[in-house]
């Protein structure tokens, strides 16, 4: 009776109750399991047959058979395939609306269009959301709770699929962002797509670094290099689909670092690391830009840092302290000490509330530096 009611609720809020996922991987399985928790009735497609076996066990749907029809498909797949699967999928009549959720707009719009897909019926989106790591297991249901979600709507889309993809998102629980298809690939080339590049660039040099280097590494290169984690193959397709957005960032940001060396050569003229102090300051600048929690302007959180110890339950103490205190913990990040069984933890909370919750933490044992 549960599961029919949240079944009902589901559709009642987005008008959809079924929808056909293609493309099981990280960010396909993760819009399933976000919608079977809504209770919406998901099937799932994949070439790759254990990845829709495994994003079935975990929960995600059930396996597509042709002859059905759907509210809603999903394609979740690379940017050069999605107006290939468009195509098929309409010309099978499989569902009512079309959407996908590739980072590049452009490419797959003009591509159904030359294919001569029914652009009435699909609307181009993109969930701003992902993780370093890839394929079903590592998809979540919440992976998209408060994120963007990229909307393309052209002149030929209906009022009734913008709806439909408005309907995917909400239940997903992302964050709508109308935005024209070219305008969307310039933003992401700026937020995303180049400082994945640039990301690789740094962690490249970590590649023939030697050990000495690599022992001395801290939290601050980890926090550069994160995102060059991700999977080649993907980011290869992502970045040849934006191509000259992303060259347009990247030479620039390759003049900034060469000026910048030409500088650090020249460190006995002040007026020269007068130029690195500039970059730095844009960067300050840059970094001051980028919205806080829920979207809003960004904050600047004082920081707690606590010494942890690398044991089961120690972040759970933590985080109890704080709440008996009546602090919220607005983020955290961990930095472990190389060769020893502790570590610590940097807690971001708002200015006034250092005071009460590092009294809390020293009155229950825990070491401040």
């Amino acid at each position: 009776m549960r599961h029919q009611a949240q079944e009902a609720r589901g559709a009642r809020v987005s008008g959809l109750e079924s929808v056909l996922v293609v493309g099981t991987g990280l960010i396909g399985t993760s819009v399933a399991l976000a919608l079977r928790e809504q209770g919406i009735t998901v099937y799932l497609a994949d070439r790759d047959e254990g990845a829709v076996r495994l994003a079935r066990e975990l929960g995600a749907g059930t396996e597509w058979t042709a002859g059905r029809t759907v509210d809603l498909a999903v394609i979740a797949v690379p940017p050069q395939m999605v107006a290939d699967r468009l195509a098929d999928l309409q010309e099978a009549r499989v569902a009512r609306f079309y959407t996908d959720v590739a980072s590049v707009k452009v490419l797959p719009l003009q591509q159904a269009a030359d294919l001569r897909c029914d652009l009435t019926t699909y609307i181009a989106g993109h969930p701003l959301a992902g993780r370093e790591r890839s394929g079903p297991a590592a998809a979540r249901a919440d992976l998209f709770l408060g994120r963007p979600w990229a909307l393309c709507p052209t002149e030929e889309t209906s009022p009734d699929a913008v709806e439909a993809l408005l309907g995917l998102i909400k239940l997903c629980g992302g964050e709508a962002v109308r935005v024209e298809a070219s305008e969307h690939d310039r933003a992401v080339a700026v937020v995303s797509h180049a400082p994945h590049v640039a990301a690789a660039a740094v962690a490249a040099r970590l590649a023939a670094a030697p050990a000495t280097a690599l022992g001395l590494a801290g939290q601050g290169v980890r926090d550069v290099t994160r995102i060059a984690a991700g999977d080649p193959g993907l980011w290869t397709g992502i970045l040849s689909g934006n191509a000259l957005p992303v060259a347009d960032v990247l030479e620039k940001v390759a003049a900034d670092l060469a000026a910048v060396a030409a500088s650090l050569r020249a460190s006995a003229d002040p007026e020269a690391m007068g130029q690195v102090t500039e970059l730095l300051h844009r960067g300050v600048a840059g970094t001051d830009r980028i919205p806080g929690k829920h979207g809003g302007p960004a904050r600047a959180y004082a920081t707690v840092q606590v010494i942890i110890g690398d044991r089961p339950g120690e972040l759970a103490r933590l985080f109890q302290v704080a709440e008996e205190a009546g602090v919220n913990i607005e983020d955290v990040r961990l930095e472990h000490a190389p060769g020893l069984p502790l570590g610590a933890a940097d807690l971001s909370v708002q200015p006034e509330a250092v005071a009460a919750l590092s009294a809390a933490l020293r009155a229950h044992g825990w070491h401040l530096p």
